[in-house]
């Protein structure tokens, strides 16, 4: 008997049956038909069916002893149109037991799909506030802990020790200029690198480059404060003050690369990028880790500066950087442990592969300009832009703010330095509380409200800090106390955005270019304060500062605006991709 099939599906099937000769075996063969199969004619009699074993079973999933092609030719029927049937073996008495494991499957898969658990809210609640990895997060914060309180006592220190050995502020000008360009042209080119290499090795190279440039720097420091130079035209020719340029400027790319790599990259992972809550405190925990190291450093560096010469405070400071580095190297490992290894995941970028060949076969300048070409191409088109470019317009506010140009003009007006002191203290502070706000705001607001929560807040008082400077009673006592009070509270919306901002870009930016966005974000931002200290430098008289103010005030309201036009229109990637915030 042979059996004929049309159709590789049993349910399917249309069989042509038709008698043929006897063998010495008893199997049947099945072939799949070839297109010289003609459809079924009337010549096809019934009669035919007559010796059709009736217990056959067709089951195509269990096919078996398949012929080769020469097996095809010999197994070959003729039809009485002539027309050629190829064969196909088939084993019988197994269509039962098969249709009895498919129906058990089937009842399984139905089993599971009923009996999946609902999470209710408080359920979804909690899980949304832990961490995937809590263990290896207590890590992050050590890790950082150590790394940040040796990097805020080297920011201090090092324009310190430098003004110490001349007073006039254009060796500290210079340096921190030329720091930011290198920041502007080389950021990109390390967040590429980073971001294509293993992410563990990576970063404990980056510190030991950078603890290295740290300790030149402090020889070179040492070494410079021995010579006693005459002019400061003259000290900017020094040889050792140029390694200091150098290597101050690739310390700060170290360090932008790996503040990057924590804040951005690792921080998600260890979080959970769905987890919204989780993740809103893990970015509070860091930046109250880097305000307290920025506050304790300066403080420890003042203190032994006020009991020690300069040059056993460098050799101290020195001593805590060396000591601080196997600490940071170990913690990083063991992160990535605590963690089950999620930080060494692999990269999934479409350069991965040639990226590393072309520094080989290019120069060095031409790899930059690309990696500068490429993080620019890749900021534009992140799917949280406006977001990012709020970030940044809040770096065109470099007046009204704790720094320099604050400094000086407060100065000035004839206050107190203790007073100045204070109102930067202050402002750290309240620093450090809008950490433990920007948590509650994300768990009440959703993230993108929180945010534009924060910039509102921020634009609204300054525009009335900028109104009583402009009431021209600034001469007065209380009018410019209550000047700094209000700079003072804006840091809150400031600093809560500074850690809401982050939480976005980190939920919106692809894992794979994390490091390349965010250096590339990170060299924009230097380049707005680049220009407003350009400005300033050019209106530097004390008597402009009200227009510099304006200017600060102008660019905070923009980012506001900016920043809530966008969250107006969602689009449906922005919620696809903030899909887990309720309050979207």
């Amino acid at each position: 008997m042979v059996v004929v099939v049309s159709h590789a599906q049993p349910w399917s099937a249309f069989l042509t049956l038709r008698q043929a000769p006897l063998t010495s075996s008893s199997s049947f063969r099945i072939r799949p038909l070839t297109p010289r199969f003609r459809p079924l004619t009337p010549r096809f009699t019934t009669q035919r069916l007559g010796s059709l074993n009736t217990r056959c079973s067709i089951n195509t999933d269990v096919l078996t002893d398949i012929a080769t092609d020469q097996e095809v030719r010999d197994d070959v029927a003729t039809d009485d149109c002539g027309s050629t049937i190829p064969v196909l073996h088939l084993k019988s008495d197994i269509l039962e037991t098969e249709a009895l494991n498919l129906l058990a499957k089937g009842t399984f898969v139905d089993t599971i799909l009923t009996t999946l658990p609902v999470l209710s809210e408080e359920e979804q609640n909690i899980i949304a506030a832990t961490p995937a990895h809590p263990a290896g997060l207590y890590a992050l914060y050590a890790s950082c802990l150590a790394g940040y309180m040796v990097e805020q006592l080297w920011n201090f220190a090092s324009p310190a020790a430098i003004a110490l050995i001349h007073p006039s502020l254009l060796p500290v000008a210079l340096m921190g200029f030329l720091a930011k360009l290198a920041v502007i042209g080389g950021g990109p080119l390390v967040g590429k690198l980073m971001d294509h290499f293993p992410r563990v090795p990576a970063y404990n190279c980056l510190s030991i480059v950078q603890t290295a440039a740290q300790l030149m720097s402090v020889g070179m420091i040492i070494h410079g404060h021995t010579l006693h130079p005459t002019s400061a035209s003259s000290l900017l020719f020094r040889p050792w003050f140029i390694v200091l340029v150098l290597v101050g400027a690739v310390e700060r790319l170290s360090g932008l690369a790996l503040g990057v790599a924590v804040e951005r990259d690792w921080v998600v992972l260890l979080a959970g990028t769905n987890r919204p809550v989780a993740l809103a405190q893990a970015n509070a925990v860091l930046s109250r880790i880097n305000l307290l190291c920025e506050i304790v450093g300066a403080a420890l560096f003042g203190i032994l500066l006020s009991k020690y010469e300069l040059v056993v405070c460098l050799k101290i400071a020195a001593g805590l950087m060396m000591g601080a580095l196997p600490i940071v190297v170990s913690l990083t490992w063991l992160t990535n442990k605590l963690s089950s290894g999620v930080l060494d995941r692999a990269v999934e970028t479409c350069l991965s592969c040639s990226f590393p060949s072309s520094l080989k076969s290019e120069n060095i300048v031409g790899v930059g300009l690309e990696a500068i070409k490429h993080g620019w191409f890749e900021y534009i088109r992140q799917p949280v832009l406006p977001a990012s470019i709020a970030y940044v317009l809040l770096y065109f506010n470099v007046v009204l703010a704790p720094g320099g140009l604050m400094t000086a003009f407060l100065t000035q007006q004839g206050l107190n330095p203790s007073i100045i002191g204070g109102f930067s203290g202050l402002c750290a502070f309240v620093g450090v509380a809008a950490t433990f706000v920007s948590a509650k705001m994300v768990k009440h607001l959703g993230i993108l409200k929180a945010g534009a929560a924060g910039l509102v807040l921020h634009a609204s008082l300054l525009t009335t800090a900028v109104a009583v400077y402009w009431s021209g009673c600034l001469s007065q006592q209380t009018p410019i106390f209550f000047f700094l009070a209000l700079v003072v509270l804006s840091r809150l919306g400031h600093m809560s955005y500074d850690v809401i901002g982050q939480q976005i870009l980190q939920t919106g930016i692809p894992a794979s270019k994390a490091n390349l966005i965010g250096t590339t974000e990170v060299s924009v931002a230097s380049l707005a304060e680049s220009i407003m200290l350009g400005v300033a430098i050019v209106v530097n008289d004390v008597s402009h500062f009200g227009f510099l103010a304006t200017l600060s005030l102008v660019s905070v309201v923009g980012a506001a605006c900016l920043y809530c036009r966008w969250l107006e229109n969602p689009t449906d990637t922005q919620r696809t991709l903030f899909s887990f915030s309720p309050h979207l």
